[in-house]
């Protein structure tokens, strides 16, 4: 029997969703980041008006994002506060050993470089090479939007989350400097005017 290109995607997309569901068993603080930013980044990419092969691709490196905090001490990643600047550099580590660690995998996308460059940003400002502008992939700016987005509107043990409008707020005034303004149109557009493309979870919570 034939196997169709998209029955493959979805074999790949929950093979790497268990993957990163072995993230949240040694990260107890961040509970669905892994899904809450893949769907994100994917709507994000939608929005953008990217096609359908390169939306896949986006949601299978926004699931891996965080993949490289495997190799972080728990004791760190589950510290109830602040972080010591020493904690702060080795947790800053991760996306150079999610990279290392899926670099081999032939993904047909570029997952290994959309895990490593996630924290990095336009103004050069980001980690872990402190790259910008068009060094920068354009997917890894994707999931960069995605991800500050849903760390702003998410709890913390050391911060609440903030109210949906002052995230907003946040991200628009790091668009062209820290963020990709594309990207960051997008996500606007889509919790101002598109919610019906996301799960309602993402604008419940903090709809403040």
């Amino acid at each position: 029997m034939s196997v169709t290109k998209e029955q493959v995607i979805l074999s790949l997309y929950q093979t790497v969703r268990t993957l990163s569901d072995t993230i949240g068993l040694k990260e107890v603080y961040t509970p669905g980041h892994q899904h809450n930013v893949a769907q994100l980044a994917r709507t994000i990419g939608q929005v953008m008006g990217l096609d359908n092969d390169a939306v896949d691709g986006l949601r299978i490196g926004a699931m891996l994002h965080d993949f490289g905090i495997i190799r972080i001490p728990a004791e760190i990643l589950n510290k109830p506060g602040k972080l010591t600047q020493q904690e702060y550099e080795t947790m800053k580590q991760h996306p150079v050993h999610g990279y290392q660690i899926l670099k081999s995998i032939e993904f047909p996308w570029p997952v290994a470089r959309m895990i490593l460059q996630h924290h990095e940003r336009l103004d050069g400002s980001g980690y872990p090479g402190g790259i910008s502008g068009d060094d920068i992939i354009p997917e890894a700016r994707i999931i960069a939007v995605a991800d500050v987005m849903d760390s702003m509107i998410s709890d913390r043990p050391w911060r609440r989350a903030l109210p949906l409008e002052k995230a907003m707020d946040e991200l628009k005034s790091g668009s062209g400097t820290k963020y990709d303004p594309a990207a960051v149109t997008a996500c606007i557009e889509i919790y101002m005017n598109r919610r019906e493309l996301l799960d309602p979870k993402f604008y419940n919570r903090n709809a403040g």
